[in-house]
């Protein structure tokens, strides 16, 4: 078989129709570095922003040529040319905004982490069901080319039965850079492995339970662990492992962040580029093995494009595609709840020192609601 019949399918989609209005709220950094420039790639129409600081926001639409800078969130949530909000904002600010977003019939991408406790997750995803739009979440890994090119190998059956997800990432991210996260309690899992978790479940499916351990790094300045080791358990014998460093002290040609995905016919492994270089970053890489196509060679795909900002095009085009095509988006809110499921449990687990399953997680929430 020759490589260049492989056809991955790995590149975002977007809707028939690109003209649906987005406007976004919050003009932080990962907006003009991520959302917008990928948006202008798809050619989507973003008719204004929004910010509390209307400087920033501003800027941001000079920079972009966004025709419009609203004034306050109620004038945003007035305009009938906007049909999907894109909240761009800190997990603590989000639940309130989405909720009012949703009583105004907006369709949402909500950023990542949906937010701050189970229980406030729970509540966007009620609001969103209730006022019938559709909500989405920016788990946007799930479309890096890596990962998306992982899906369309594992899907076709060439790995025979999966048994063993593997992320391994040892870099330098300095996170007391951004001031909010200096005295995040949370840190490591829910604003970096979520991500991983999230593609995790993608590809191999929810797990049972987790044991997780977080640790922090002499000297470091902020509050919430830098160092984790993540362990998925699954029904049988399938097995997911998380091994996630921010505290590299070498330099960044020892840096790495590897995938390893396998099964009892094949292997996939590769590189998350953007991590490499960053915050330039590289495109992803993929290779991969299966006795069901080739006994003894290693297919390896070219790539193009990498997580930061390609695959924020992914989320946001799906969302586009579920609205346009009346349906659930793929990372749609409720989808999502089992990821922040295995967030909370993780820090349950290291809180508590034992494995913890989901299911205590979504008991808690339902309990709650009787």
């Amino acid at each position: 078989m020759n490589v260049i019949d492989l056809e991955l399918d790995y590149k975002p989609k977007l809707p028939q129709d690109a003209r649906i209005g987005i406007a976004i709220i919050g003009a932080g950094e990962i907006v003009g570095a991520c959302h917008l420039p990928a948006y202008r790639k798809g050619g989507l129409n973003v008719v204004g922003i929004y910010d509390l600081n209307a400087e920033r926001a501003a800027a941001l639409a000079a920079q972009f040529g966004l025709p419009r800078v609203y004034r306050t969130l109620e004038e945003l949530l007035d305009d009938p040319a906007v049909r999907v909000v894109d909240i761009a904002v800190p997990a603590k600010a989000q639940p309130a905004i989405a909720r009012q977003a949703a009583a105004a019939g907006k369709h949402m991408l909500c950023q990542k982490p949906l937010a701050e406790s189970y229980r406030e997750a729970a509540a966007i995803e009620r609001a969103c069901r209730e006022h019938g739009v559709r909500g989405a979440v920016n788990q946007q890994m799930r479309w890096s080319p890596g990962i998306r090119a992982s899906h369309a190998i594992l899907s076709r059956g060439w790995l025979g039965e999966l048994t063993q997800a593997t992320i391994s990432v040892d870099v330098r991210q300095d996170f007391a850079a951004w001031s909010w996260l200096r005295e995040m309690p949370t840190l490591e899992v829910m604003y970096h492995s979520i991500h991983y978790l999230d593609s995790i479940r993608f590809l191999f499916g929810t797990p049972d339970s987790i044991y997780a351990d977080g640790a922090r790094f002499p000297g470091q300045r902020t509050v919430g662990e830098t160092r984790t080791m993540l362990s998925l358990r699954y029904p049988g014998e399938r097995r997911a492992l998380v091994h996630d460093n921010h505290n590299h002290i070498a330099g960044e040609e020892d840096w790495h962040a590897t995938y390893r995905f396998e099964g009892t016919e094949g292997i996939v492994q590769g590189t998350n580029g953007s991590l490499y270089d960053y915050p330039v970053g590289r495109e992803d890489t993929l290779r991969f093995h299966s006795r069901l196509l080739h006994p003894d060679y290693w297919f390896v795909p070219t790539l193009h494009g990498k997580w930061f900002p390609d695959a924020f095009l992914g989320t946001m085009g799906e969302l586009l595609r579920a609205v346009e095509e009346d349906r659930e988006p793929e990372t749609s809110v409720r989808d999502n709840l089992e990821t922040m499921q295995l967030v909370f449990a993780a820090y349950r687990s290291m809180s508590e020192d034992r494995p913890v399953a989901l299911r205590e997680i979504a008991n808690e929430e339902e309990e709650a609601a009787c």
